[in-house]
């Protein structure tokens, strides 16, 4: 231990020595030339501390990767199979047998049948209502709710007759969230 006081003796009787004169003029034109410098720089206009320029890349960034990520909630787990098809051409049988020199159109009759034409869903509004726990779950799950407008149409080839039904329809889906 004394060793360590010892050092701290001589450490603390130790100053600093004098800088040279030369230091100190050196130190005064250095000075000058900048005061002289700031005078010109004075004269032209102030420069904002700020560079807009990479502020704004980096907002155009965030507003994009916020599109992404918006769009991506808004896609929902389906089934990609096909809702309607389109009918072959519309049945004719012939319920009498044509007399010979007539043809079988005559003495045909139509089917009366309504073929799928088409269907839509609209979804017209897509809620996120935050991270929720299921009973028993470990992990957070998503909840999102859509409401939608469906439409099926349906279309009689041989009239020309149409069927519209629409109905409104909610759903909720729960997506499970990884901590990864």
């Amino acid at each position: 231990m004394s060793d360590f006081s010892e050092l701290e003796n001589d450490l603390k009787a130790l100053r600093p020595a004098r800088p040279s004169p030369v230091l100190f003029q050196r130190i005064e034109e250095a000075m000058g030339e900048n005061y002289r410098a700031g005078a010109s720089r004075a004269e032209q206009p102030a420069r904002s501390p700020y560079n807009w320029l990479s502020l704004g890349f980096g907002l155009a960034a965030a507003a994009v990767l916020l599109l992404f990520a918006v769009l991506r909630m808004e896609q929902r787990p389906g089934n990609d199979s096909e809702i309607a098809q389109v009918a072959p051409a519309s049945e004719t049988r012939s319920m009498i047998p044509a007399p010979s020199g007539r043809s079988r159109v005559d003495g045909s009759m139509v089917s009366n049948k309504f073929v799928p034409a088409g269907a839509t869903q609209v979804v017209y509004n897509t809620r996120n209502e935050g991270l929720q726990f299921a009973d028993g779950s470990r992990q957070p799950l998503r909840r999102l709710r859509y409401q939608t407008q469906q439409t099926w149409q349906w279309r009689n080839p041989s009239t020309g007759a149409s069927l519209r039904v629409s109905y409104p329809s909610e759903e909720v889906v729960l997506i499970p969230v990884s901590g990864q």
